[in-house]
C-alpha cells in the first residue's frame, strides 16, 4: 500500500551546495503521486532553478513573502494549511537558527512558523558548523518544538572535509516520510485516555486541598498521542494550560470527577493516568464559607484510587494502563511497589523534590518500570521529548 498516494507535501528548499538533492527527492515523492508546491530561498536559487523545480514537481513554486502574484494565489498561512506535511531540505545552519529562534525574514520562515502541520527538516552543512554549541542549542529547540530531525550523515563534504553533517540521501527521506504516515495509518485504530493536572478537594465554597502539579507533562503526552495518529481524550485537572486542537477535552476539579468521566471514556487500548489525584477528600464539606470563629473539623477520608480501580475492572481495563509517581524519597522502592499493588503495566516515576524537574517545570527526568522487572531511565529533557518516548514505546508494545 502507498501511504504517500495523494498525499500534499510542501517542500521547503534552502540555499546549501546539497540543494540540488532536492530534486531528487521531488522526483521520488512525484513517482508515488505525491502533489507538491515547493517554497526556494534567494539563496536556494544559487543552486537550482524554479524552473528546474517546476518541472519535476508540476506544481507551483513560490518564491517571494511580498508577491502580489503569490499572495492572491495563496498566501503564507494557506500554504501551510494546504500541505499535509513540510519538508525543509537541506536545512541550512541560518534555516534552523531562524526557526529555532522565531525570525521570519522570508517566505519560507513565514510559513514553517505559522504551520500546524508535521515538519521534517533535513540538516546539511559543514561538519564543524554541525557541532557548534549554538547549533546543538537549536536543534535541541527543534526538537522540543515538535520537529523531526533527519540526519545528518557522517561522510565526505563537499568542501573537502569529513564528519557529521552530509545530507540524508533522498531515498532514505522518502523512507522517513513514508514510515511516518504509514504509522499515521495503523495507529488510527487505537484510542488513548491521558488523565493531567492536579485535582482539587473542597472544605467550603472557598478553600481546597489540592498539589503543585501544573499538568504539563500530561498535556505532552496527550498532544505526541494526537500527532501520531491515536484518537485522544485528555481529562484534566485545573490548570493554566489550554485546551488542546483535536482532542476531547474534559475538565474536572475533583477526585470524584475524574473517576467518573474516567469511566465514561472508557473502554480505550491505553491510558496513561498522569493526573496527581489527591488521595484524600475532606469527609465534611460545608456549603457556606467557615468563619474564622467557627469550630473546624478537617477529618478525612480516602479518595477512589482511579488507577487501581481501572486496571482491577476487568470489563475497563485498557490493553496498556500506564501510572505515575510522583516521588521525594525511595523512587524505586516506591515505584516497584505501586506497580505490583495497581496492578498496572507500566509506572513512570519521577522525583519531584528536584525543583529542575517535575512539578511546574518544563524539563522532567523519570524512569519507567515495566511489569517484567525491567527499567529504564529518560534522562533530563523538555517534556514534549518525555511524551515523545514515552509514545513511542506504547506504540511499539501495542504493535
Amino acid at each position: 500500500m502507498n501511504s504517500l498516494s495523494n498525499k500534499k507535501i510542501l517542500v521547503v528548499i534552502c540555499g546549501g551546495i546539497s540543494a540540488y538533492k532536492s530534486l531528487e527527492l521531488i522526483r521520488g515523492l512525484k513517482k508515488k503521486q505525491v502533489e507538491i508546491k515547493t517554497i526556494i530561498t534567494k539563496s536556494a536559487k544559487e543552486f537550482v532553478t524554479p524552473l528546474s523545480i517546476t518541472s519535476l514537481s508540476q506544481g507551483k513554486v513560490y518564491e517571494d513573502l511580498f508577491s502580489s502574484e503569490s499572495e492572491s494565489e495563496m498566501d503564507h498561512i494557506s500554504l501551510s494549511r494546504w500541505a499535509d506535511l513540510i519538508v525543509v531540505v537541506p536545512a541550512t545552519a541560518n534555516t534552523i537558527s531562524k526557526l529555532s529562534n522565531g525570525l521570519t525574514d522570508d517566505l519560507a520562515s513565514t510559513v514553517l512558523l505559522a504551520s500546524n502541520k508535521k515538519i521534517f527538516i533535513v540538516p546539511a552543512m559543514n561538519v564543524r558548523m554541525w557541532d557548534h554549541p549554538s547549533n546543538k542549542k537549536n536543534i535541541i529547540k527543534l526538537r522540543e518544538y515538535g520537529y523531526s530531525i533527519i540526519g545528518p550523515e557522517i561522510g565526505d563534504m563537499a568542501c573537502g572535509e569529513y564528519g557529521e553533517g552530509k545530507m540524508t540521501e533522498p531515498s532514505d527521506i522518502l523512507l522517513h516520510i513514508e514510515n511516518y504516515l504509514s504509522s499515521l495509518q495503523k495507529n488510527k485504530k487505537y484510542k488513548a485516555l491521558v488523565t493531567a493536572g492536579p485535582t482539587r478537594e473542597y472544605l467550603d465554597p472557598v478553600r481546597y486541598l489540592t498539589n503543585k502539579s501544573s499538568g504539563k507533562q500530561g498535556y505532552e503526552i496527550a498532544k505526541s498521542f494526537r500527532d501520531n495518529g491515536f484518537e485522544t481524550t485528555l481529562i484534566s485537572g485545573i490548570t493554566n494550560l489550554k485546551p488542546l486542537e483535536d482532542i476531547k477535552f474534559i475538565e474536572v476539579e475533583t477526585a470524584d470527577e475524574m473517576l467518573k468521566k474516567t469511566i465514561e471514556n472508557l473502554p480505550v487500548d491505553v491510558a496513561v493516568f498522569s493526573a496527581a489525584v489527591c488521595d484524600y477528600k475532606f469527609k465534611k464539606y460545608n456549603k457556606e464559607k467557615i468563619k474564622k470563629n467557627a469550630e473546624l473539623d478537617i477529618s478525612m477520608i480516602k479518595n477512589t484510587d482511579i488507577l487501581s480501580y481501572v486496571s482491577k475492572h476487568n470489563s475497563l481495563r485498557p490493553k496498556l494502563t500506564v501510572g505515575f509517581a510522583a516521588e521525594t524519597e525511595n523512587l524505586d522502592l516506591n515505584a516497584k511497589d505501586k506497580l505490583s499493588s495497581k496492578n498496572c503495566d507500566w509506572i513512570i516515576a519521577n522525583n519531584v523534590s528536584d525543583n529542575e524537574i517535575g512539578f511546574d517545570s518544563e524539563y522532567n527526568e523519570v524512569k519507567i518500570f515495566y511489569k517484567n522487572n525491567k527499567n529504564e531511565i529518560l534522562h533530563k529533557m523538555n517534556k514534549s521529548l518525555i511524551a515523545e518516548n514515552i509514545v513511542e514505546r506504547v506504540i511499539k508494545n501495542l504493535n
